[in-house]
């Protein structure tokens, strides 16, 4: 007999309480095996692949792509030893609707409603391995999967969607795949969360017309408002509509019904308003970006934060840095970038000043200083700013700090930054020059206590040694908590800073 098992989104670390489905690896009716990523989300700190504890058949997703899941929420189901037996399925695919029934199903927009039994952590006669994080499961190799392709027709043989018009039924459950025999009669109930971004055609409000699928729920909200679903423009994968669109079509058609209350309710989106303006558009603050505005809105209010800047000569320091990357042969190591000099200017500068490593404990009402560097620095990246930590930075060399920053940079720009490289940091290196900017007063990546900018390094007029020449300038910003210390501990740091930037052999009489 085959026992279906449900897998939930599991409790990603760091805090994290949600996660938006990026993308499903598998469909309903593939062959799993245990551990094998089964869908990539991404979280407020990375995208991250979720293997699946339990090895067998997939009998139901729940969520579209794009839907935000809380941690606990149902992902998907599992028949464990349908595999085995082809007859056992049936059996697997009525307990996974009845476990939906139980849990409510999926909501009208993809997303999990009450979470069922708690069988995330559990397995079945040795089929689970019971590990969900990613690089803490059994290490065995992913099988390749074995792809069931239900027919789209109801289970009583008339078409899914004939057969959701005819009876009215706007219920939502799980899709369950029929028995396991190989052959084409197998069978498959469509319903929210695991409807393929493809169109049918079919009554919509009314009307006969190609429409990307929905799930029945978000439909029924269409109806219910007189949404025109064909005058949609879906924001999901391939066009498919989701709640939020419909959502966003009643509350312009009702913005438009308010401006003119004697014309005809609109009730489909307007492309523009009906004063002809174009319409405003809003993007949902989630993911990377939702993470940075709480942080720097938490900041802002919490951190009674001071800035002080100064310009320095960086064309010792960019000498240096060109003597070190001319050395060749075996003995040469990698390149050294200014972010990395600076970076080792600022651990040695957080020797000098340690108050500015630490953070305020506020319930205690104590300033916790901290023991180790772990030195964050900004990297901005197509899904957003994110700011990786190099661990014990206090510790390494101006080449151990660039290759590690070199590391952590390519795993940033492929979204492969798993939440812990991404939390702990104690201070930030903000190196806002590369847009071409030369100041800047950064906000405190909450809840340190300092964060250094550095702006564009250029030619300007200068005076050195008494004399106007072109030299190598910077502007150098910092911010920092005004709990921690006064100006003048921020000032001293800051000069020790601009020193080692202008004459590096300051720094070498602190190694």
């Amino acid at each position: 007999m085959a026992q279906v098992l449900e897998f939930k989104l599991p409790d990603l670390g760091e805090g994290l309480t949600e996660a938006e489905i990026v993308r499903w690896l598998v469909e309903v009716g593939d062959v799993v095996a245990i551990d094998q990523p089964v869908v990539e989300v991404e979280t407020a700190k990375a995208m991250v692949e979720v293997p699946c504890p339990y090895g067998g058949v997939v009998t139901a997703r729940f969520g579209e792509e794009g839907t935000e899941l809380p941690v606990g929420a149902p992902l998907l189901t599992v028949a464990v030893g349908a595999t085995e037996s082809s007859s056992s399925l049936g059996t697997a695919a009525d307990q996974a609707g009845s476990r939906a029934s139980r849990n409510g199903g999926a909501a009208a927009d993809g997303s999990a409603a009450g979470a069922g039994p708690d069988s995330g952590t559990g397995s079945a006669s040795g089929s689970g391995s019971g590990n969900v994080l990613v690089g803490y499961g059994t290490g065995a190799p992913a099988a390749r999967r074995r792809r069931i392709r239900p027919q789209p027709t109801a289970l009583n043989g008339t078409p899914a969607a004939a057969s959701a018009s005819a009876s009215g039924s706007t219920a939502p459950g799980p899709v369950v795949a029929g028995p396991l025999t190989g052959s084409a009669s197998a069978t498959a109930v469509p319903v929210a969360g695991a409807a393929p971004a493809t169109a049918l055609a079919g009554e919509v409000d009314g009307r006969e017309g190609p429409v990307a699928v929905v799930s029945p729920l978000v439909r029924r909200l269409a109806r219910q408002h007189e949404i025109d679903l064909r005058r949609l423009t879906g924001s999901g994968p391939d066009g498919l509509i989701l709640r939020a669109d419909v959502d966003a079509a009643i509350r312009l058609a009702g913005e438009a019904e308010s401006r003119s209350a004697d014309a005809p309710a609109r009730r489909a989106v307007p492309e523009r308003t009906a004063a002809g303006e174009p319409t405003a558009e809003r993007v949902p603050l989630r993911g990377v970006r939702g993470a940075v505005a709480d942080k720097l809105s938490r900041s802002r209010t919490e951190i009674p934060d001071a800035t002080c800047w100064v310009d320095a000569d960086a064309t010792e320091l960019m000498a240096v840095r060109a003597a070190m990357n001319a050395a060749t042969g075996p003995s040469a190591g990698p390149k050294v970038s200014v972010l990395a000099l600076l970076a080792r200017i600022c651990t040695a500068a957080l020797a000098r000043y340690p108050e500015l490593n630490s953070t305020v404990d506020t319930e205690a009402r104590e300033i916790v200083r901290l023991p180790g560097v772990h030195l964050g620095f900004a990297a901005q990246t197509e899904r957003g700013l994110v700011v990786p930590v190099v661990r014990d930075a206090h510790t390494r060399n101006a080449e151990s700090i660039g290759a590690e920053i070199a590391r952590l940079t390519e795993l940033a720009r492929t979204g492969k930054l798993s939440p812990a490289q991404l939390t702990g940091g104690t201070f930030t290196l903000n190196n806002y020059g590369v847009f071409g900017v030369d100041g800047s007063t950064p906000i405190i990546n909450h809840p340190e206590a300092a964060m250094l900018g550095v702006g564009r390094i250029m030619p300007k007029p200068w005076v050195h040694q008494g004399e106007l020449a072109v030299r190598q300038v910077v502007q150098l910003s910092l911010t920092f908590d005004h709990r921690v210390c006064d100006g003048g501990t921020a000032g001293g740091f800051l000069r020790y800073v601009a020193d080692c930037v202008e004459q590096p052999a300051v720094l070498l009489r602190t190694l």
